[in-house]
């Protein structure tokens, strides 16, 4: 379900400049990266690229939901890490991305971690937003 303009606490701002290779900014000035292709799609690699920008967003934010459920749920998942994985190929229409989100959570077992991964999934703004548009694969 879509928030309305009404509904928004915060917006982040940020500016391209060169695309895929050039820099990144935002207004509050907190993060300023030069951006290159990764060595993979034929570029310096000098930089960050827009999928470790991604892959960084998706995995606090993804992390940030998994504590969320965790509490609601009364599971401990202090000492818990979430990586996210995106890759970038050639589909149809020019490029997608794909998804891998793996976390770690020490103080549970297997079956609790997958069940809290799932239903961090439903909630994570992130995964909400890609749902539909592109592969997320969940992993413990």
């Amino acid at each position: 379900m879509s928030i309305q303009q009404s509904d928004v606490l915060y917006t982040a701002v940020a500016t391209a400049e060169n695309g895929r290779d050039g820099r990144v900014a935002t207004d509050d000035g907190q993060l300023d990266v030069v951006v290159n292709p990764p060595k993979a799609m034929g570029g310096s690699g000098a930089g960050t690229n827009p999928e470790q920008l991604f892959a960084a967003g998706y995995s606090a934010c993804f992390q940030g939901a998994l504590g969320v459920v965790a509490r609601n749920e009364n599971a401990d998942v202090s000492g818990s890490t979430v990586t996210a994985e995106v890759g970038i190929g050639k589909n149809d229409d020019g490029f997608g991305i794909i998804v891998k989100i793996s976390a770690t959570i020490p103080n549970v077992d297997a079956e609790t971690a997958k069940g809290l991964i799932e239903k961090a999934h439903q909630v994570c703004p992130y995964s909400k937003a890609t749902r539909g548009n592109i592969t997320v694969e969940l992993a413990v």
